[in-house]
Order: structure tokens, then C-alpha cells, then sequence
């Protein structure tokens, strides 16, 4: 079978197009060898692939005859990627979910609740006079206090 039919058929690629770019951009290989699109698999080959900015390994135990479920891809393949490369996986996407928060941008309203709460109440809700809020008021009634006193 051919490389990309064989890696679309196990399910590490969701339309057999994908795989043979991936495979044209020298990111699948057979042993050490990069290869071509129509390079037939065997059994017992090892296929190395860089998918995610991860290398992954499998070896091939059987050879499907066409697409199967996903229930039954550990009957022709068996994962021998390193376990460097998975703990490496998850520490991108722990970085990446502190750079990316979940409602970045505009906050939701949800988002917003969690702020006032935080904050505590309504900031607006706390003063009735907006002048006094900003001190325009203020500042006038204390330079003719100070005026008075001098």
C-alpha cells in the first residue's frame, strides 16, 4: 500500500490530500530516507513522522485494506514515539493556554461578572454625585476655605 493511502487509512491524517503534502514537505519518513507519496509499505517498517512540531514513530504491524475505525488502528500500528516528544507536546499546550485564555478579548458577561465581584460592587453605584467623584467640586470649595483662612 501506498504511504499516504496507508497513513490516511490508520487515521494520522484526515484526508489523503493532507498526506501527501505533508509527505512532498519532507515531513514523513521511512528509516532514515525521505520518501515520495508512492513508496509502498511493508510490514514491520518504522515511519517517522513530524506532525504538531512533535516526532512521532509507529511501526507497522499489519496493512490495512482500506480506511478502518478508529477502535481498530492499535491492530496495525504500535506507537514507539519517545516520551520526551509527548511531554514536550504537553508543555506547548500548557504555554499555550497561558498565552491564549479562554475569552480573550471583549470579556463575556460571565467574564464581566467575575471582574465586578472581584472588584467588589458597582463602582458607579457608589457615588451619586459625579462632580464630587471627579473632584471639580471639591477643588473649588477648598481654594475658597483656603482663601478664607489666609
Amino acid at each position: 500500500m501506498r504511504i499516504d493511502k496507508f497513513l490516511w487509512s490508520i487515521r494520522f491524517y484526515k484526508t489523503r490530500s493532507v498526506a501527501t503534502d505533508e509527505i512532498k514537505k519532507n515531513r514523513v519518513s521511512i528509516g532514515e530516507g525521505v520518501v515520495k507519496a508512492s513508496k509502498e509499505v511493508k510490514e514491520g517498517d518504522v515511519i517517522k513522522i513530524r506532525k504538531n512540531q512533535i516526532d512521532y514513530k509507529i511501526k507497522v504491524i499489519q496493512i490495512p485494506k482500506s480506511r478502518i475505525g478508529a477502535k481498530l488502528v492499535p491492530l496495525h500500528i504500535k506507537d514507539v514515539t519517545d516520551n520526551d516528544q509527548y511531554e514536550l507536546l504537553k508543555l506547548r499546550k500548557m504555554t499555550q493556554d497561558y498565552y491564549r485564555v479562554k475569552g480573550e478579548g471583549r470579556p463575556t458577561k460571565k467574564d464581566r461578572r467575575e471582574m465586578d465581584e472581584y472588584v467588589g460592587n458597582d463602582i458607579a453605584s457608589d457615588f451619586t454625585d459625579w462632580d464630587d467623584f471627579f473632584g471639580e467640586s471639591g477643588d473649588e470649595n477648598e481654594e475658597e476655605e483656603n482663601e478664607k483662612a489666609l
